[in-house]
């Protein structure tokens, strides 16, 4: 089934980070248990879009291969239910505010004593020291690392990037985490917290530039589209839509130079390096701009990546699936019913599978409490180290 088969996630996650790293576990083939509250995940209710179902899309993207149940963690049967789950699964995610699971019972070092094989996620905004207060949301965190300053297209008009960037990276690394610490569980026994935040996330994220201050002090702001150290590396008008060139070595720059029949700008001293380049950038534009205005972006693309020259138009959505599809990508796949886009991961092994559509809220109530119900509650002195055994719900990948 996939190289997490017999793997037992429970997810207390909700919005986008968490979910979106427990899918990536579900298509690995573990099984992944979402725990909802009674009014179910809040994207469940974020639209528009709605499918002609009534259903939230942002939903459906990121939560397949996943089962349902909805727990009041406060009352006595959910906290009851919810804490044999964690008895008896192999990871637990959270992203609960700070202090809101120590509350309620859930934290790690409550769960540990339940299962200490237990792998415990916690996700939050800005750790859990001085920032454990802080509300974390992608927007926030977007503003205050840094990102929108280097996104937006000069330094005074930062700009938020249109994807979740700071929870899509935290959600990434929360996966990471979990198979490291699951590798290390198969050679110890032992459980362990993996911990992350949005904001060390996003400044992970932030790569070279964030390197380049942390190794000289300097602060690098928005150049739209462009890029600060290489040209041209950016977007050029054609003659019906923007194609954006990037020709990041001498080589490159040379072809590119010969497609244009302008060879004699590779020779000009002011281009003749990429160093060079950047520092003459408005004159190199300006005579690269004149010729590719002469023609189409489809037309130039097939001509430039001919000659090995990196470029590709600016692409709606649309456009950009279908161009993945005309390669082969296979982009979107069938899940039950529902549309999906595919994991990117291919193992020649052991690949991801699509077992399961998104469910409804609650859905797999039945038989997972079934299988929670067959033992006694971890609240119980009869059963302090968690319970084994996973009758009624076999078929859902339940081996402990």
């Amino acid at each position: 089934m996939g190289p997490l088969e017999g793997v037992v996630v429970a997810d207390f996650s909700r919005v986008l980070a968490g979910p979106y790293a427990t899918m990536l576990l579900g298509d690995l083939g573990a099984t992944v248990i979402k725990v909802e509250s009674p009014g179910g995940d809040d994207t469940r209710h974020w639209g528009p879009p709605w499918t002609p179902q009534g259903e939230s899309t942002y939903f459906l993207s990121i939560n397949r291969n996943k089962r349902s149940i909805a727990l009041d963690l406060a009352s006595p049967e959910g906290r009851r239910r919810g804490l044999t789950l964690a008895s008896r699964a192999d990871v637990m995610i959270e992203n609960f505010r700070g202090g809101s699971m120590a509350r309620l019972g859930f934290d790690y070092d409550s769960v540990r004593r339940l299962n200490p094989g237990l792998v415990y996620c916690s996700i939050t905004g800005f750790g859990t020291g001085a920032g454990a207060e802080l509300p974390g949301y992608d927007l926030v965190v977007q503003a205050v690392s840094g990102l929108m300053s280097l996104t937006g297209p000069d330094a005074d008009t930062p700009s938020k990037n249109g994807i979740a960037t700071a929870d899509v990276i935290t959600g990434l690394h929360a996966a990471i985490g979990i198979l490291a610490a699951l590798h290390h569980r198969e050679r110890t026994g032992e459980g362990q917290r993996v911990e992350l935040n949005l904001m060390s996330s996003m400044l992970s994220g932030l790569v070279n530039f964030g390197g380049a201050f942390a190794l000289t002090g300097d602060v690098a702001h928005g150049t739209g589209i462009r890029h600060p150290s290489i040209c041209p590396y950016e977007p050029f008008p054609t003659a019906d839509r923007l194609l954006v060139i990037a020709a990041g070595n001498d080589r490159q720059f040379r072809a590119l130079c010969e497609c244009l029949d302008l060879g004699q700008l590779a020779d000009d001293p002011r281009f003749e390096t990429n160093g060079a380049r950047v520092g003459h950038r408005e004159q190199l534009v300006r005579e690269l701009a004149k010729v590719l205005l002469t023609r189409g972006a489809d037309d130039w693309f097939a001509t430039l990546t001919g000659a090995g020259i990196p470029c590709g138009p600016i692409n709606d959505v649309a456009q950009g699936m279908r161009f993945a599809e005309s390669l082969g990508l296979e982009p979107i796949i069938d899940v039950e019913g529902s549309a999906q886009v595919a994991n990117p991961l291919r193992l020649s092994a052991t690949d991801v599978t699509y077992r399961h559509r998104p469910p409804a809220l609650g859905e797999d109530e039945k038989e997972i409490f079934a299988w929670l119900d067959c033992v006694d509650s971890p609240d119980s002195p009869d059963s302090p180290d968690g319970v084994d055994g996973a009758d009624g719900f076999e078929d859902a990948g339940m081996v402990r």
